[in-house]
C-alpha cells in the first residue's frame, strides 16, 4: 500500500498562499488602471468606502503608509471628486475622509471588473477544483477575520 502524501508544513503553505495571492492581485490590478486609478489610490478608496468615514491617520494606518503619503493619495482622490473631507459630528476639530457617491460607484465598477476577470479564470477550472477554491475562500476569510486589528 503506498504511503499517504505528507502534508506540507504550515510555513510552506503560507509561503505558497502569499505568493499566489500577490500574483493574482497583480493580474487583477489591470482593471483598476482601466477605471483610471493607481493601485494605491484604489486601495485607499476601498478602505474609505468599506470602513466609512475615517481620519487621515486611521487611513494611513490601514494602508500602512506614512501620513504625507496618505495626504497625497487623498488629495488626488479629492481632485477627482471621489472623496471629501468632512468634520466629525462628535468633534468638529477632527476631519474625516468619506467617499462621495461617485467614489463608491467607481470603486464598485472596478470591483465588478476584477471579480469578472477572476470569475472567468475560475470558470476554466473543473467543478471539483471550483469547489476546492470555494472552500479555500472560506478558510481565507476565516484567517482574515482572525487577524483583523481590533
Amino acid at each position: 500500500m503506498p504511503a499517504a502524501p505528507r502534508q506540507a508544513p504550515p510555513a510552506t503553505i503560507a509561503d505558497r498562499l502569499h505568493s499566489a495571492a500577490i500574483h493574482v492581485l497583480r493580474r487583477l490590478r489591470v482593471e483598476d488602471k482601466a477605471i483610471g486609478l493607481s493601485g494605491p489610490r484604489a486601495s485607499a478608496l476601498s478602505v474609505i468606502v468599506f470602513r466609512g468615514p475615517l481620519t487621515m491617520s486611521a487611513l494611513a494606518e490601514a494602508e500602512q503608509v506614512r501620513p504625507p503619503t496618505i495626504t497625497r493619495l487623498v488629495a488626488g482622490l479629492e481632485r477627482r471628486g471621489l472623496v471629501r473631507r468632512v468634520s466629525d459630528s462628535r468633534d468638529g476639530r477632527v476631519q474625516l475622509v468619506e467617499a462621495t457617491a461617485a467614489g463608491r460607484r467607481l470603486l464598485n465598477r472596478g470591483r465588478a471588473r476584477r471579480v469578472a476577470r477572476l470569475a472567468h479564470g475560475v470558470a476554466q477550472l473543473t467543478t471539483d477544483d471550483q469547489e476546492v477554491l470555494g472552500r479555500a475562500a472560506e478558510l481565507m476569510e476565516s484567517l482574515a477575520a482572525a487577524h483583523r486589528p481590533p
